[in-house]
């Protein structure tokens, strides 16, 4: 499992949303092997990418 500090500011001092830090947990969470990427456009996270490799040995 992927080991993420939570955010635990108040909501006007967060930097990324809770939804959003969610989300990626999420994807994390759900990828065995492969990476997530983060798309940032004007300081904000606008896309989330997954690759995930299948490995077969």
């Amino acid at each position: 499992m992927a080991n993420i500090k939570k955010n635990t500011s108040t909501p006007q001092q967060d930097i990324i949303p809770q939804d959003i830090m969610e989300q990626i947990e999420k994807v994390i969470n759900s990828t065995l092997h492969g990476s997530v990427t983060l798309i940032v456009q004007d300081s904000r996270i606008i896309q989330i990418e997954r690759v995930e490799k299948i490995r077969l040995c």
